[in-house]
């Protein structure tokens, strides 16, 4: 277990990085909103713009993130003051990533204990029984139910800070190489299923082939938004990631790989997704009541419906697990690193912490849904607004100008490593960090604000 002395010991191997990087990155978003916003979309057009975007936006600011946390080789707040001076202004950034990864942990492990649930209503065969409409059911019952909430995000977050309280190498590392290699073998499987099934081919298609008619400025700016949102960026987790690792690292490939891991990830669950709706012959647009209202219907249509439902929700559970894992990271170097606690308290402050401020989210499903924390949304609701509209892409926006006008390209050279020596890549990832990221940016905040609404 790590110490405040030995907290920098970082990552056991480059391998055991990406898989924990990516597993932040894969998330309920993966898995649960990209499918739904892809088929509100139209499909291909959709996805070829996605990726543009992940290529364009996501990357330059993965890699400056990256950067931060390497060469500040502290927690989010401290690796800016490490570069800039205890008393910068730019330290503010740093407290609004960890800010942001806080409050998110609090009201995601809401959400993520769903998953839990479902897994323990496919196990046992709950979800094998009663007609469409009880199974659609199902989701209402668990939301309208205060306790049961509570508990499933209870359970979330103790799981997630038995894994974080291992540190980097004993706990992270270690249950990435479990988690993500038991996530893409899950995946692969329904993605196969999938294919063979009589919705395959018309998902590939509705994925692939590319209708541009039913491209619309809001399709622009959701892909926009969700590439960045799907990197984790913005919540401190790459700088922190990045601060354990080694000098020599390639940080250009190292993203690469990420984003690489990523996208496939959510290529491939809407791939599963898309042909058990198409088989059904089931409307594509479904929105957010895809995965656990519309699909578990399906699921029982299929043959191997109770195998392949648990399979798909221990995908989704695991999924939720690797995102949350480094979002409690984020907060537990800031307190190890500042305040010097021990990893074991840390970790339960952090994650005891989080807990408690997520319980308010969860009852604005049920006791608390009249009360408006903003005006006409939940407590869950408003706290999901401030992250996602606000603290996440105007971090990623300060990170880009910091990295690109800030940190001049003199400095950046000598202590980037690797970095220096891609030439021509250097250059274009600085133009990209400079120029284009911040624009994008700052077209998600506007268009979040409702600007071009």
């Amino acid at each position: 277990m790590d110490t405040p002395n030995a907290l920098r010991s970082g990552w056991a191997s480059r391998f055991g990085f990406i898989l924990a990087a990516t597993g932040s990155a894969v998330g309920l978003g993966n898995i649960w909103k990209f499918p739904y916003i892809t088929g509100i979309h139209g499909g291909g057009a959709f996805v070829l713009v996605y990726l543009l975007c992940i290529l364009l936006l996501g990357l330059p600011i993965m890699v400056a993130e990256l950067l931060i946390g390497r060469c500040g080789q502290r927690d989010a707040i401290g690796s800016f003051m490490a570069l800039e001076g205890r008393k910068s202004p730019w330290r503010l950034v740093g407290w609004g990533s960890v800010a942001a990864a806080f409050v998110l942990l609090s009201f995601y492990s809401v959400v993520a204990g769903w998953s839990f649930d479902y897994v323990c209503k496919a196990a046992t065969g709950i979800l094998h029984r009663g007609n469409p409409e009880q199974i659609s059911g199902l989701f209402g019952e668990l939301t309208a139910s205060a306790p049961r909430l509570v508990f499933w995000q209870a359970l979330f977050i103790l799981t997630t800070v038995g894994i974080v309280i291992g540190g980097i190498r004993g706990g992270i590392e270690r249950w990435s190489k479990i988690l993500m290699p038991g996530l893409f073998g899950l995946l692969i499987l329904l993605f196969l299923h999938g294919m063979f099934s009589p919705g395959g081919m018309q998902s590939l298609k509705f994925m692939f082939v590319p209708d541009f008619t039913k491209l619309t400025s809001r399709s622009l700016l959701d892909a926009l938004g969700h590439a960045f949102f799907t990197l984790s960026l913005g919540a401190g987790v790459m700088i922190t990631y990045g601060s354990y690792l080694d000098p020599e690292a390639d940080l250009f490939g190292l993203s690469f790989r990420i984003a690489l891991l990523d996208t496939l990830v959510a290529m491939l669950a809407s791939l599963t997704i898309f042909s058990v709706v198409f088989s059904a012959g089931m409307p594509i647009d479904g929105g957010p009541g895809l995965v656990f209202k519309t699909l578990p219907i399906l699921f029982m249509q299929l043959p191997f419906g109770k195998v392949l439902a648990l399979v798909f929700f221990l995908l989704l559970a695991f999924a939720a697990l690797t995102s949350a894992i480094s979002m409690l990271e984020v907060v537990v170097a800031y307190v190890i690193d500042e305040w010097g606690w021990r990893r074991a308290k840390a970790t339960s402050f952090g994650g005891g912490a989080a807990f408690l401020l997520g319980i308010p989210c969860a009852l604005s499903f049920n006791l608390w849904e009249g009360i408006k924390l903003l005006p006409g949304r939940t407590v869950f609701q408003s706290f999901d607004m401030l992250v996602s509209s606000y603290l996440l892409p105007l971090g990623g926006l300060m990170v880009s100008l910091y990295a690109g006008w800030v940190w001049t390209k003199e400095r950046e050279k000598p202590a980037s490593c690797r970095l220096a020596d891609s030439g021509v890549l250097f250059a274009v990832w600085h133009f990209l960090v400079r120029y284009l990221a911040p624009a994008a940016v700052l077209l998600v905040l506007l268009n979040e604000a409702g600007l071009f609404s």
